[in-house]
């Protein structure tokens, strides 16, 4: 795994042991690097009425975004398991749903890069990395609408 995912699944598996699950029992972790090389992490938060509950990448991408920088992501790093007693577990990678994807693409958009996703489980040293286009090919997005 090359130092940038390594770093971002770090703070991902860091995140993850504060998300809010109790629904699913799924943990899921976001860290996204900025161009200054500082990280925002962010962890699932579900609710009773399952449609208003948010995913770690959107909790980090709004985080970002409060903070004045969503042009500047370059990278996200996104983990995920079941959760058990010491938090998430589970070595398989998970990647970002397809709203996270479109939520990432608004950065992305926004930055003017094709931002990295690495992916991986809540253990385990597997990471797999694409790029958004990989992810999300044909987004529609902020340059569509003429804004970025």
């Amino acid at each position: 795994m090359e130092d940038e995912a390594r770093e971002l699944i770090a703070a991902a598996r860091a995140a993850a042991r504060h998300a809010y699950a109790p629904y699913s029992g799924f943990g899921v972790g976001a860290a996204v690097l900025l161009s200054d090389g500082s990280v925002i992490t962010g962890a699932n938060f579900e609710n009773a009425s399952y449609g208003l509950s948010l995913c770690a990448e959107t909790v980090a991408l709004a985080t970002t975004s409060a903070r004045g920088r969503l042009a500047d992501v370059v990278a996200i790093g996104v983990i995920g398991g079941i959760i058990g007693p010491s938090g998430p577990a589970g070595s398989d990678p998970v990647s970002p749903c397809g709203r996270c994807r479109q939520v990432i693409n608004e950065a992305a958009q926004l930055g003017g890069r094709d931002v990295r996703v690495h992916c991986a489980g809540a253990e385990g040293d597997e990471c797999r990395s694409y790029l958004l286009s990989e992810l999300l090919p044909a987004a529609f997005g902020p340059r569509d609408l003429g804004l970025a």
